[in-house]
């Protein structure tokens, strides 16, 4: 008897093209952690960030993208050497990761506060997605994110999208994706769980454990 799919999807690049809202308040953070970086962002630089956007992992990441971009490092030396251009800018001006990632979530909660149309607008959902998610019960679906949840449901509710809130395991969990998906393998025990994610190294993160299927 074949057993009942859980899909656990990724939202970022996978539900959500949220490339360039990401950039842009990317870019809004690095402007008050660097003041010699202006408030308005160069017309060609979301191009450049959205080469990148592949390997990041957390959306304040954005931020220290934007701030190597804007010091003339390429795409390609990023994406070549991610974690070791970000460690090397932590530690060359004492970033504090946690006072950056709460600036990275108020601002866009500032954003949607001065313009929720906009800031929707900013974050469209891939083609097709709306009628996708229709065709899954919701109760044998999660969303894996390491997007603050509260952004994932407004994005959803713009959107015309009624998804349960406790299904959605985002930033604020405090917990990996390896670590969520071996508690949905634990609690589902009876379930094939279909992992869909576009980030390569969180897959192979992820390769080894069993009766996901990727």
């Amino acid at each position: 008897m074949a057993k009942t799919k859980l899909y656990a999807l990724d939202f970022d690049g996978v539900i959500c093209d949220s490339a360039v809202e990401t950039g842009i308040t990317g870019w809004k953070v690095a402007s008050k952690v660097w003041t010699d970086m202006p408030q308005d962002i160069p017309n060609d630089i979301v191009d450049l960030f959205r080469h990148v956007r592949p390997v990041m992992e957390t959306g304040y990441e954005a931020a220290l993208i934007m701030r190597h971009l804007f010091e003339g490092v390429s795409p390609d030396s990023l994406l070549k050497s991610f974690d070791k251009y970000l460690r090397h800018l932590v530690r060359r001006d004492e970033i504090n990761l946690e006072r950056l990632k709460l600036r990275f979530g108020e601002t866009r909660d500032n954003w949607i506060l001065d313009n929720q149309d906009e800031w929707v607008e900013m974050n469209p959902l891939f083609d097709g997605i709306t009628e996708k998610l229709g065709m899954i019960d919701h109760r044998n679906a999660t969303i894996i994110t390491t997007k603050q949840e509260r952004f994932v449901s407004k994005i959803l509710q713009a959107n015309m999208i009624s998804f349960p809130t406790e299904r959605i395991f985002g930033l604020d969990r405090q917990l990996s994706k390896p670590q969520i998906l071996s508690n949905l393998l634990n609690s589902h025990p009876d379930h094939e769980i279909l992992f869909v994610e576009d980030r390569l190294p969180t897959l192979f993160n992820v390769i080894d454990l069993s009766l996901i299927h990727i």
